[in-house]
């Protein structure tokens, strides 16, 4: 753990640094900080997530109780100093303020008592929400297109009746994905927004799950059970990240376990050293004044530089690690209107010397030859007329530089072959899957979240056959990636828990996090035994590693 912030600035990147203090040397054996968790409802309670976070610290470290009610904070994970312990079980406050004094080379014992909580609504997930309100599975759906913003909470708890709500979804979808409730951003394309009234069934719904017509809501809070067995066995380490406004999103692990990941909310490409806390941001020009700001994807290339796109600036960028400088590749003036929203990068040129992307205003797929600085316009969405405003998601290429493409309206996975630029789609196992984030192997297989359906597919190029694995209920997958031993880890926007699904015996892992993670794109480190996961706390403007104990 660190304290202590210094800021500053350089004409290429504003540098963070940590500085750290020297770490204490610990018996093998020995825990830093250990407790039992009880309540007078349960006696001992399993699944209680406990976190220790230090004054001015940017670290706080979380692990979960036993089946015996017991935490430990393995040897060096706590600096010697004062901690302040929270939790989170649902259903629970703790019952006071609970402090701890890490001392060097001693355990430092602090029990914990929770008490009921008064407020059960506020600690509920996403998924609790979903499980919680009335209505059919299609209504229920829509607000799967919410939850990248903001919670559902936001929307029961609101009084808006149907007319009202014609007006407030009408203004949500006018504003741009990267948008967060302290900083909402329109879009250049007010068309985006749609007309109210083409909302209303929408609104309708909402009207009956909030607070609009009555003082509290008309129907039962339902929870998910805590964690048990091996869903307590791991230890989550969070790191805050500069400004209320940053949102980590995709991440990359370097060779040297430097973090790599981009900015939802703002113009920069941050690198973390998780062993130092230093963090160097690379500031990313602006296109458009007007546009909202923010990136999302990012993919190293075979020559280890970092691609990534501009959202609705309407550029691809290409920065080298080594000597941080930032080449750009602005779409072209005749495609680069105010429609343009450029999601995604397909990286194998060294085929062909050729980059893809797509851009979700108009759903066309872009691809750029980077010797000539030419760029050529597909719109494969043409070759599924049953899917009305059939939408692309992601696009990423295999090792032959074919695109593959996740159809995210309805579900189907497409492929532009790189040599013919024949257009081929699949339907996924699933109807109304949605696909959504992929993962491409080196095998080229596909690996795709069904989004709606709280599905995971793995689709084989060879046989052109689909595997189906499927995820815990409410989970709605974001992206899932394969690890060395062949199991699936899969993030999610609404049960706060990271997903660990072994495909041979079908049994699922769940870790619950410390708070809304909000997660996005998940980065498996292999390098370690067991492997790290890491991933982007969206909405808490942090990085999450989960280090399972087996």
């Amino acid at each position: 753990m660190r304290s202590k912030l210094m800021l500053s600035l350089t004409a290429s990147a504003a540098v963070m640094l940590f500085h750290p203090l020297t770490q204490p040397v610990w018996a093998q054996d020995q825990a830093a900080l250990t407790g039992t968790v009880r309540s007078d409802v349960e006696g001992s309670m399993e699944g209680v997530v406990v976190t220790a976070k230090k004054a001015s610290s940017i670290v706080q470290v979380s692990v979960t109780t036993d089946a015996q009610g017991l935490y430990t904070f393995p040897e060096n994970r706590l600096d010697p100093g004062e901690y302040t312990i929270s939790i989170r079980a649902v259903g629970y406050d703790i019952d006071s303020s609970a402090k701890a004094i890490v001392e060097s080379e001693k355990t430092t014992t602090t029990d914990i008592k929770l008490k009921k909580t008064r407020n059960l609504a506020s600690q509920l997930t996403n998924a609790e929400w979903m499980m919680s309100i009335p209505g059919t599975e299609e209504q229920k759906a829509a607000l799967l297109n919410c939850t990248g913003c903001h919670t559902i909470e936001r929307i029961v708890r609101s009084t808006h009746d149907s007319d009202e709500w014609t007006q407030v979804i009408t203004r949500m979808m006018g504003y741009g994905a990267v948008s967060q409730p302290v900083k909402p951003q329109p879009m250049l394309d007010k068309t985006r927004a749609g007309t109210p009234e083409q909302y209303r069934k929408m609104a309708d719904y909402f009207a009956t799950i909030n607070l609009s017509s009555v003082d509290h809501w008309q129907y039962e809070l339902k929870t998910l059970p805590r964690p048990k067995g091996r869903d307590t066995r791991a230890i989550v380490t969070e790191y805050d990240m500069v400004r209320p406004t940053t949102e980590p999103h995709d991440i990359l692990i370097d060779k040297e376990g430097n973090v790599w990941y981009t900015d939802f909310g703002e113009m920069f490409i941050g690198k973390f050293d998780p062993k130092t806390l230093k963090l160097t941001e690379y500031p990313i020009k602006k296109f458009k004044d007007k546009a909202p700001t923010g990136l999302l994807s990012i993919e190293f290339d075979h020559a280890g530089k970092i691609w990534f796109d501009t959202m609705y600036q309407g550029s691809l960028g290409c920065l080298d690690p080594k000597t941080g400088e930032i080449s750009y590749y602005p779409l072209s003036p005749e495609y680069n209107d105010d429609r343009v929203q450029l999601n995604f990068t397909g990286l194998h040129y060294e085929v062909d010397g050729k980059v893809w992307t797509k851009s979700v205003g108009t759903q066309d797929i872009f691809r750029l030859d980077l010797a000539s600085n030419k760029w050529e316009r597909f719109h494969p969405t043409d070759q599924l007329p049953s899917v009305k405003n059939a939408g692309i998601y992601q696009v990423m290429a295999d090792s032959k530089n074919n695109l593959w493409m996740a159809e995210f309206t309805e579900g189907h996975l497409g492929k532009i072959d790189a040599k013919t630029t024949e257009v081929t789609w699949y339907d996924m196992p699933t109807a109304h899957a949605r696909a959504r984030r992929m993962q491409i192997d080196d095998q080229d297989r596909v690996l795709v979240t069904e989004y709606r359906t709280s599905k995971v597919a793995l689709f084989d190029t060879k046989t052109e056959k689909f595997i189906e694995y499927t995820m815990p209920e409410y989970t709605f997958p974001y992206r899932a990636n394969l690890d060395k031993n062949g199991e699936i880890w899969a993030s999610t926007m609404s049960t706060d828990r990271v997903v660990r699904f072994d495909p041979k015996t079908s049994h699922t892992v769940q870790y619950l996090m410390p708070s809304d993670t909000n997660m996005r794109t998940v980065f498996v480190d292999n390098s370690t035994t067991p492997v790290t996961f890491w991933v982007g706390s969206n909405h808490d403007h942090r990085l999450v590693k989960v280090e399972p104990l087996d």
